[in-house]
């Protein structure tokens, strides 16, 4: 694992940005996993200021973002869908058409989910998976469980998931019980995994999953057995890592 550790979050933004930079220009047709949430969206601006000053092109690639809440439609303005579209997609050059996200209104939600781990499988392994991580170490959707769930999957989110969203609602009674998510399985095949971390209420995960026991009580740290992770983050959520004495470079 390669960890980078910078002095804030528009840094580590920066250093995150040029490695998925670096994906797209060396293979322009990659297919790129895409993650959610708050901790991507530096990266996003990154990328997008690459796209208008014709440094990058995204005309041949693809995109399969790793999950979606129940519920709601691609128009709602806390859907990931529309999180994508307003923070990347309508930005860049993409092919609309080559951007997958999962249906949050599927009339029958296993089988969207077996559908999009089809599709999924069909593309082929991530050549770059983004991924943030929850404060409980959730990738994705994939919270603290008794076992790890490899395909695409419903999950019952919890309530410290809920809560941790809640400021992108008007309350917390109106975040989705449930998302459509990508499972470990699909994550652990990418080619490379990298991870945005910021803030000091990441810390403790960050140390649980990279420093600690692999366990699916701490989901994220599946990651120590992939070959090839990038771990990017500001020194307040690597601080329990410089702790535990894992070497990190600014």
């Amino acid at each position: 694992m390669r960890v980078i550790c910078t002095n804030n979050y528009e840094a580590m933004s920066r250093a995150a940005a040029a490695v998925m930079a670096a994906q797209i220009i060396a293979k322009p047709d990659s297919v790129l996993g895409l993650a959610t949430g708050s901790s991507p969206i530096g990266l996003y601006q990154d990328l997008i200021a690459g796209c208008k000053a014709g440094d990058l092109d995204f005309s041949r690639i693809t995109t399969v973002n790793l999950d979606e809440y129940a519920g709601l439609p691609g128009t709602h303005d806390q859907s990931y869908r529309y999180f994508m579209d307003h923070n990347l997609f309508d930005h860049v050059n993409i092919d609309i058409a080559r951007t997958n996200v999962p249906s949050g209104v599927a009339p029958d939600p296993q089988a969207e989910c077996e559908r999009y781990e089809a599709l999924l499988r069909k593309l082929g392994p991530a050549d770059i998976q983004l991924l943030g991580m929850g404060r409980n170490g959730h990738i994705g959707f994939n919270e603290p469980d008794d076992h790890f769930t490899a395909p695409t999957h419903v999950v019952e989110l919890t309530a410290s998931t809920i809560e941790a969203n809640a400021r992108f609602f008007a309350s917390a009674d109106q975040v989705p019980k449930k998302a459509l998510t990508m499972g470990v399985g699909a994550i652990m095949r990418a080619k490379r995994v990298l991870v945005v971390v910021s803030g000091p209420d990441k810390a403790q995960a960050v140390r649980d999953a990279f420093a600690g026991p692999i366990t699916p009580q701490v989901p994220a740290s599946i990651l120590q057995l992939h070959p090839d992770v990038v771990l990017a983050g500001d020194k307040a959520a690597l601080e329990g890592l410089i702790e535990a004495g894992v070497s990190v470079c600014g």
